[in-house]
């Protein structure tokens, strides 16, 4: 039987965090192993328990739920994150796709799609609440294929850079996997994240991206 996915909630208001708690308590296939009150406990209790899943909304006191994602990436700690938030705004939507964000939730709504939200995750996709799709298409919209190395490093993680670059080279993913001592798995979540990151799509967009870039990578 498959272990269920283990999940952190961080929100301030310890009402709305109990309905979400009771929400996923009556799905077998997730565990609430912690809550947070604020960003700074959220983050303490990431690297303390290790959740498969954290949820984050981007409000909380001492640090905000963007800030607690930036240092997850910056220590490239292995929890997938989603952010719950009451702003339509581009700004916090770019940059928590930036940062690895695999979910994006209209906190309004939260209760019913969350689940529907961490179903996707836990599988290894993205979700993003439709009240914020027209930010997504516009966000893909700007993905330039010709732009520089330093735009382009920008927007990549320094591993999902060196994968692109190993893509470029017409390198299969079990080749990257031996080069690089990782896991297939890890490469093919590296090449997931690239891709939504661009704005790509198809079984080989991404090698048609790379080689088209060659030059820069």
């Amino acid at each position: 039987m498959k272990e269920p996915t283990r999940v952190l909630l961080a929100d301030e208001h310890p009402i709305f965090r109990n309905g979400l708690v009771r929400a996923l308590e009556r799905d077998r296939g997730f565990l609430v192993v912690g809550q947070a009150a604020d960003g700074g406990e959220a983050l303490k209790l990431i690297m303390e328990l290790h959740p498969d899943l954290a949820v984050l909304d981007v409000s909380m006191p001492v640090i905000d739920g963007l800030e607690v994602a930036r240092r997850v990436h910056q220590a490239a700690l292995p929890v997938d994150l989603v952010v719950m938030t009451m702003y339509i705004d581009a700004k916090y939507f770019n940059t928590a796709l930036d940062l690895g964000v695999r979910g994006y939730v209209v906190k309004d709504s939260a209760a019913l799609e969350l689940l529907l939200c961490l179903r996707a995750v836990a599988a290894g996709q993205y979700y993003v609440s439709p009240n914020f799709a027209h930010l997504l298409v516009e966000r893909h919209a700007r993905a330039d294929p010709g732009e520089t190395e330093v735009a382009l490093r920008k927007r990549m993680t320094p591993a999902e850079f060196v994968i692109l670059k190993l893509v470029s080279e017409n390198m299969t993913s079990r080749e990257i996997a031996d080069r690089l001592f990782v896991s297939v798995r890890t490469v093919e979540n590296h090449r997931a994240h690239i891709c939504f990151k661009l704005g790509l799509k198809g079984p080989h967009a991404l090698l048609q991206y790379a080689l088209e870039n060659k030059a820069i990578l």
